[in-house]
């Protein structure tokens, strides 16, 4: 798990066993599955909600690393509702949303994956995984 400090091309999204975790389904961890895009690999992702991630502003932030037409293009993010723009301009599910970059155990091949973590109602605390795109 690293971040992102380079300009990317997102090229495809891989598939996400499980993609939404519920309360006590996201601790201490989600846990979930990609299959890699280049070789078929099954790899396993874990999130610990307060502890993974960095937040998906520094990816846009003056399009540094990506634009925010790529990220709502290839569906990895939305624009926020008016009443939740204080977690960012850009966001999964309108909470606060972070990112990471892993590889493919087997072939290395590079992905990152985007989520949101919050409470969407008083005690409903949902971990949502938008999902994992390989990048170059």
């Amino acid at each position: 798990m690293y971040s992102i400090s380079n300009k990317i091309n997102i090229t495809k999204k891989a598939s996400v066993t499980k993609s939404t975790f519920i309360n006590d389904e996201a601790l201490p961890a989600a846990i979930t599955t990609f299959t890699c895009c280049n070789c078929g690999h099954e790899n396993t992702v874990e999130i610990k909600p307060y502890e993974s991630g960095f937040p998906i502003f520094q990816m846009y932030n003056e399009d540094k690393i990506i634009s925010k037409d790529e990220l709502l293009k290839h569906g990895i993010v939305n624009g926020t509702s008016q009443r939740m723009l204080h977690f960012g301009e850009l966001t999964v599910n309108d909470l606060p949303t972070l990112y990471f970059g892993t590889d493919c155990s087997s072939c290395h091949s590079k992905y990152i994956c985007v989520f949101s973590y919050g409470e969407k109602q008083p005690g409903l605390m949902i971990l949502s995984i938008s999902g994992v795109w390989k990048y170059e």
